[in-house]
């Protein structure tokens, strides 16, 4: 099947790649023409496991291409993705601002019949206003060509994107177009050969399924570092209690690891987006979601009041820092706690060198020319003349560290984890003064 994708950033080319895998000629479409390039060159702008290869290897195949004419993307696909960001607002609100220019260049431009895909996570409603923008456009043109608008949220976890895709636990199709339907049909068809997962419903009800997905994802985050906060007070241990409470069938283990809070691309810009959504179609406080965006922006600077509870003073003090995007396999720096923990240590005058296996580039580039800021090749290295070690990503090479080498090299023996990474009693036997959260 001929598939175009209005945009080549993450979602976008996750999707069209793994379609291409598939059998499908896609063809990318996005207007900036260095990623564009890069594409074309055989690199690609985001990290994410796996990706590389499979982008390699179908554009290899003719079943991938990427390009920057706008013409040749609308005139390719039977089904065209709108997979473009939506940036949150001032207000938090969801900017429609690229998904409505998207809808209207295929709406000034399509011949034949098109399913229009909302991709991107937009809030409930946009579905009607990219059909009734594209219905403006082919009516200023005098043409009566039928289309469908198809609304096919993402649920990707960054890191693990491309088995998402591949094995997806369910595919979410909000359509009234029974055309359209049929071609989602088909099109998804290899994706669920072992049983049904894709499930129809309206437009709406679609749109919310993926804000409703994530805000409930953040809020089991919160509640595990609101009780992680309440077992350290208490002298429990937040571990004993995940475990006791996650072998309960009815709520299971999954996203019930505190930390120092949630970041990335979804779930802070969803939240706030579903909170203002309620408060400006429906007049309703979403109170819970007002909480639970209220407790992750606290818990990004737990660790930084630990270390001061610690240290007290932290000005001309080093600290290393293990762990800068947001996530492990993953360079994205987007609301990363690090951000939050870095902006607390260098305003009060402390200095940094922070290890990351993928996101130093990344961290270059948003936080600038920082000279009290450095970046080491290697774990260990970060460590030198450091007064403490601060972990914040929970990437697989922290997780079984030289513990005797931590503590030669640390001015003061001590590990602030803002991961939970180690078991306490025996990070305390070597000799190292260990803060974990809740434990």
């Amino acid at each position: 099947m001929k598939v175009t994708v209005i945009g080549a950033g993450y979602v976008g080319l996750v999707s069209g790649t793994c379609l291409a895998e598939v059998g499908n000629d896609v063809l990318c479409l996005d207007i900036d023409a260095e990623k564009i390039r890069v594409l074309n060159a055989g690199g690609i702008p985001i990290h994410e496991p796996g990706l590389l290869e499979m982008v390699k290897r179908n554009s290899a195949a003719g079943r991938l291409r990427f390009t920057a004419d706008v013409d040749e993307g609308v005139r390719h696909g039977v089904i065209l993705f709108i997979a473009v960001d939506t940036p949150p607002d001032e207000d938090g609100a969801a900017d429609l601002r690229h998904v409505l220019a998207a809808a209207r260049e295929i709406g000034r431009k399509m011949t034949d019949y098109k399913v229009v895909v909302d991709k991107s996570t937009v809030p409930v409603g946009t579905g009607a206003k990219v059909k009734a923008v594209i219905a403006d456009e082919l009516r200023r043109r005098g043409a009566d060509i039928p289309f469908g608008v198809v609304s096919n949220p993402e649920f990707l976890k960054e890191g693990a994107a491309v088995e998402d895709f591949m094995r997806p636990d369910r595919i979410i199709v909000g359509a009234e177009d029974e055309q359209a339907i049929l071609l989602m049909r088909a099109l998804y068809g290899p994706f669920q050969r072992n049983h049904e997962r894709l499930i129809v419903m309206d437009v709406k009800s679609a749109e919310l399924t993926k804000y409703a997905a994530n805000a409930m994802l953040a809020t089991r985050i919160s509640f595990m570092n609101e009780l992680a906060n309440l077992a350290g007070a208490l002298g429990a241990d937040i571990e004993m209690v995940r475990q006791g409470i996650g072998s309960d069938p009815r709520i299971g283990y999954h996203f019930l690891y505190p930390g120092c809070g949630y970041g990335g691309s979804c779930f802070p810009k969803d939240v706030k987006a579903l909170i203002q959504t309620a408060r400006d179609d429906a007049d309703i406080a979403l109170k819970i979601l007002i909480a639970v965006e209220e407790v992750n922006d606290k818990q990004k600077h737990w660790l930084t009041r630990k270390i001061v509870t610690r240290f007290g003073e932290v000005k001309g003090r080093h600290f290393a820092l293990w762990g800068l995007a947001f996530k492990p396999d993953t360079d994205d720096m987007r609301e990363a706690p690090s951000r939050a923990l870095l902006g607390d240590l260098l305003a009060a005058g402390a200095t940094v060198t922070a290890y990351d296996p993928a996101a130093m580039p990344e961290a270059r580039r948003v936080l600038g020319d920082e000279p009290r800021l450095r970046y080491a090749n290697a774990p260990l290295a970060a460590l030198e003349k450091a007064d403490a070690l601060v972990i914040v990503t929970e990437w697989k090479e922290f997780r079984s560290p030289d513990f005797e080498a931590i503590k030669r090299m640390l001015k003061a023996p001590v590990i602030f984890d803002g991961r939970n990474l180690y078991d306490p009693g025996f990070v305390r036997k070597q000799g190292i003064e260990y803060f974990a959260i809740g434990r």
